[in-house]
């Protein structure tokens, strides 16, 4: 017998359509198992997985829908076929529309049933293919401090998975403190080049006179102090990876020099008479708006369109307050660990003083008073007393909202609506995220969520 081609679950309250199908199936090379109802069904999916679902519209007692909507709710991308009797087309053709695969009337014939099983696997390949880069994406995420949930950051997560592979420049732009340099070696461990060398440089911090040497490299006797030949960063990494950060603090004239190095993919040292042949990769990141330094004629336009091929923007943590309790406890995590003090988490009021704090270094300053905080906690939760007086003197007037209560009165529901409004939307609708900033367990704000109707638009339109 050859390789099984995947498992089958058949659901049908009549036992001699069972007998057929898993007859005809398991002669076709399926793993088959068959049950005669939805609480059967939910016990064996209990136990294990199965690649495709088949199971009958109509049945004593719940029907097929009822299944259909209790494993799709657990796995919206479970491959389900109905099988429907004359009559119930319509039924099944609801059954598609919640998310069902496709249907098959009875009785069922041979050829129509082995044709839509084959593309049903075919489909259950791509959506396995689609888990397999998902994880892919996913794992980029633990990398530390670049861990979110946020829209905007999982959106710069799918642009990294999907462009490491490639050897298209990248221009990564962000305020100080976001995590531009993880991003870029996020990049190269995803790349093919993640065995070579990656190296980065801060042009910010090397002067205007020695960042040709830096990059380039020297012969000796070409400069005052150049006692021997060194090869400069561009050569040390060949087959690798450059990072240059703060790619903006480049001189122009080091700009045109760069802007050569990538269009004729070669490299001539600071006194040299031999070009050399260039094969890196150039990831370039910046806190400045280029487009305005170019107005400036501060940048050269040809150099940014080259840099600027794949563009990846990271937000400052004051966009995404949603992530900060995560990044919190994966902090504490690491430097209780490195420190060796027990240190297990935030108290709720510590946490909403780091979640009303501006954060102008971002995920840098976060980390930096996390690790201070572990050091300096007297239990094993960190209070708002562990944290530095300046973040809870400026979050503590971050938090108080000037307030006159006016002659007429105000409607305290509808404004306490609106707040939980607001505190959902900056969560991104995670009650667990939104309660601390109200001062509420979940519970709570579960109860008001109910109480007031609020649901999440994109439900609402759907109704």
């Amino acid at each position: 017998m050859g390789a099984v081609k995947g498992s089958i679950l058949i659901v049908d309250d009549e036992k001699g359509q069972r007998e057929i199908l898993r007859m005809i199936l398991g002669r076709e090379g399926y793993d088959v198992v068959d049950v005669p109802g939805v609480r059967e069904a939910l016990a064996q999916l209990g136990q294990r997985e199965f690649d495709l679902i088949m199971t009958d519209l109509k049945m004593q007692g719940q029907s097929g829908l009822d299944l259909l909507d209790a494993v799709l709710a657990d796995d919206p991308q479970q491959c389900i076929i109905m099988m429907t009797a004359h009559g119930t087309v319509d039924s099944a053709v609801e059954a598609m529309k919640k998310g069902a695969f496709d249907y098959l009337e009875k009785p069922l014939e041979r050829e129509n049933l082995i044709l839509t099983l084959r593309r049903a696997f075919e489909r259950i390949g791509l959506v396995r293919e689609n888990r397999v880069l998902q994880k892919r994406v996913e794992s980029i995420a633990t990398i530390p401090s670049m861990r979110g949930e946020h829209p905007k950051m999982r959106e710069v997560f799918r642009i990294v998975g999907k462009i490491s592979a490639t050897n298209s420049t990248v221009l990564i732009v962000g305020e100080s403190g976001t995590g531009k340099e993880l991003v870029a070696r996020a990049i190269h461990q995803g790349s093919q080049r993640r065995h070579q060398p990656f190296f980065a440089i801060n042009c910010a911090a090397i002067p205007d006179t020695l960042i040709e040497s830096e990059l380039f490299g020297h012969e000796k006797g070409s400069f005052t102090g150049a006692n021997a030949r060194e090869i400069g960063i561009f050569e040390a990494a060949n087959g690798g990876t450059v990072f240059l950060d703060e790619i903006g603090e480049m001189n122009v004239a080091m700009q045109a020099k760069l802007l050569r190095a990538i269009q004729e993919k070669e490299i001539r040292r600071v006194g040299g008479k031999v070009n050399i042949p260039l094969d890196v990769r150039i990831l370039s990141a910046t806190n400045k708006d280029l487009e305005q330094e170019i107005r400036k004629g501060e940048f050269r336009e040809d150099l940014y369109y080259r840099l600027n091929v794949i563009r990846i923007n990271l937000p400052p943590l004051r966009e995404r307050g949603s992530d900060i309790a995560a990044l919190v406890d994966h902090f504490i995590s690491t430097y209780s660990a490195a420190s060796g003090i027990a240190v297990e988490g935030v108290s709720r009021p510590a946490l909403k003083v780091l979640m009303n704090y501006a954060w102008p270094g971002n995920v840098r300053q976060l980390e930096s008073v996390i690790e201070r905080s572990v050091l300096m906690a007297e239990g094993s939760i960190i209070q708002p007393e562990d944290l530095p007086s300046e973040i809870t003197s400026a979050a503590s007037q971050a938090g108080m909202v000037p307030f006159e209560l006016p002659p007429e009165g105000i409607a305290f529901e509808e404004l306490e609506r609106n707040l939980i409004i607001k505190a959902m939307e900056r969560a991104d609708w995670v009650i667990g995220k939104a309660a601390p900033l109200l001062g509420m367990t979940y519970k709570t704000l579960q109860y008001r969520l109910d109480k007031f109707g609020i649901e999440r638009p994109e439900k609402r339109s759907k109704t």
